[in-house]
């Protein structure tokens, strides 16, 4: 249960704190003085939205903090084990919103997208509002309250995925189906490219031999010309030559017995660039003797080459980029291939999602009308009290039109209502007028509340509308739930709020340049005097504060 609530800097909020209990507990205070701020502050530390309006004027940040006690509530403590959020003593969710917009959530200390503190928050505290009973028009909301009274969330939740697995896998298998002539076409394209890249068997580097070859043969005439010219100078020309031009340097030299260091060196350099002329000559004669300047080669060459460059030029890429080429299409062939199994394998399993959804879905059906019953008797006992004496209520199942998986199960759920005697039963939003339609939610509200398994239920004037003897049923009602566990209720009727077991008094406190709104814990005869103000106006008469105590007395009996 909500055991703290720290607010700083909200709205009209400058600092507060409050200690909350089990039972009901009752919020009240003058209109404007901001009853319901305390409510939005806790829907903002349970994941609500939020904008830089709600700070404080003045304020660089507005800090709200939401302790609870998760002792006796299982999935919330399931859900924090999961995520390695928990820790000894309360659960602690944090929000922080800046003057920029900014917000920052946290849960035990560690930082926490909304969407967390959204989904921990739905397992601690359940809020009902004054303008629920506009969405009880609506018949989604009537299959979520049967299922949540029913106890079938989980089972209403698998039902919906089974019928969503169900309808992707019937939108796959039907794109496969309607797709095959236009595959059939495409798998005999790349069957036929894939040939032709085959046959040509490219191989690695084969490109750049090739062309290296056939640029050595197209030049052969020039090539062995200038072979033959560099010999001629090296070695064989009769005029003179570089070797016979070394040979004579080193004989004009070496005889000197003794040479100078210098000397020795450019005869050192010179024998040696004799050796590498020799060696030099000797590497082209090989060259000359060894070189086929073969025609019949040089076509067989062109004939290749000019295979690579067709097929590349037929499929628009450059002649190296071929294997690539060849790899992709095989790989989009094998894809191909693959639709081709998964067409049978989808069927399979379309037929498994369709009976996996039969299975839920009868169960749910099953859960739905057997809870029907038990939910219409029960809204209707506290209806009548609630001052409809003869006010009836059904909740009918009708078969889907469709016979497909839906996500909401084999049956539409619709509350059906008859407000006055003798009048026949009809859909809630063609019978029930304004206040007809709030107390019938309240009944709704508070009968699917005491099925809840979240301990904190939260009331925020839902008794806008009813007065007199149904005010104070109204009071019983969430007195007894409060029993139960722990009950916040925001109201401005005295019969109600003399119901509570525990008085948080709402007011503004005036300063010299800016007003804020407090809170106060009423206890004894300052509780009587606020409910005595709910019953009389702005002075207190004997009467009144006598009245206020015959009430809070007979609420506590």
């Amino acid at each position: 249960m909500l055991v703290h609530l720290s607010v700083h800097n909200y709205a009209i909020v400058e600092h507060l704190d409050l200690e909350l209990d089990r039972g009901m507990t009752v919020v009240t205070g003058e209109t404007g003085a901001g009853k319901s701020i305390m409510l939005d502050a806790l829907g903002l530390a349970l994941g609500g939205r939020a904008d830089s309006g709600v700070v404080r004027p003045g304020a660089d940040k507005a800090d709200i903090l939401a302790s609870f006690d998760v002792d006796e509530i299982p999935g919330a403590r399931e859900w924090l084990s999961e995520r390695d959020l928990d820790g000894e003593g309360p659960c602690i969710l944090r929000r922080v919103i800046t003057a920029e917009g900014r917000s920052r959530g946290y849960i035990n200390g560690t930082p926490c997208p909304q969407s967390d503190l959204k989904a921990l928050g739905e397992r601690l505290i359940d809020i009902h509002s004054q303008h629920e009973h506009q969405s009880l028009l609506k018949p989604d909301t009537h299959r979520r309250l049967l299922d949540e009274y029913s106890g079938s969330q989980e089972l209403a939740r698998q039902v919906q995925l089974a019928a969503q697995r169900w309808r992707q896998t019937r939108q796959t298998l039907e794109r496969l189906s309607s797709s095959g002539d236009e595959q059939r076409a495409r798998h005999q394209l790349l069957s036929y490219q894939l040939e032709e890249l085959e046959n040509l068997a490219l191989g690695e580097q084969e490109l750049e031999q090739l062309e290296q070859e056939h640029k050595t043969l197209t030049n052969a005439e020039q090539l062995l010309g200038a072979c033959r010219q560099v010999m001629e100078l090296c070695s064989e020309s009769d005029a003179g030559n570089v070797l016979s031009a070394l040979t004579s340097s080193l004989q004009r030299l070496t005889v000197f017995q003794h040479q100078p260091g210098a000397l020795a060196e450019a005869v050192n350099l010179l024998a040696s660039a004799q050796i590498q002329v020799e060696e030099a000559v000797g590497e082209l004669n090989r060259f000359v003797d060894q070189f086929d300047a073969d025609p019949e080669r040089l076509q067989a060459l062109e004939e290749r080459l000019d295979a690579i460059y067709s097929l590349a030029r037929k499929h628009r890429v450059q002649p190296f980029e071929l294997p690539a080429l060849q790899q992709r299409l095989l790989e989009e062939l094998e894809s191909l291939n693959a639709d081709d199994e998964a067409l049978g394998r989808l069927g399979e399993e379309l037929a498994a999602y369709e009976r996996h959804y039969e299975e839920k879905a009868a169960q749910l059906s099953a859960n739905r009308q057997e809870a029907a019953e038990r939910l219409a008797a029960a809204v209707e006992t506290e209806i009548q009290r609630l001052g409809m004496p003869g006010g009836r209520l059904a909740i009918e199942l009708k078969p889907s039109p469709s016979a497909e998986p839906q996500p909401y199960g084999r049956e539409q759920v619709e509350f059906l209502v008859s407000a006055n005697p003798g009048q026949p039963l009809r859909p809630l939003n063609k019978v029930a007028s304004g206040g007809e339609l709030s107390r019938i939610s309240l009944a709704i509200q508070v009968i699917t509340a005491q099925t809840s398994r979240v301990p904190t239920l939260v009331f925020d004037e839902v008794d806008v509308g009813i007065g007199g003897p149904t005010a104070e049923n109204v009071g019983q009602l969430l007195r007894r739930l409060g029993e139960r566990g722990q009950v916040l209720t925001v109201t401005h009727l005295p019969q109600v709020a003399a119901q509570g077991h525990h008085h948080l008094f709402v007011h503004k406190a005036r300063g010299t340049e800016e007003t804020r709104t407090a809170v106060a814990a009423l206890e004894g005869q300052q509780r009587v005097e606020e409910i005595a103000r709910m019953l009389g106006g702005v002075d207190l008469t004997e009467q009144s504060l006598a009245h206020a105590r015959q009430m809070v007395t007979a609420a506590q009996a």
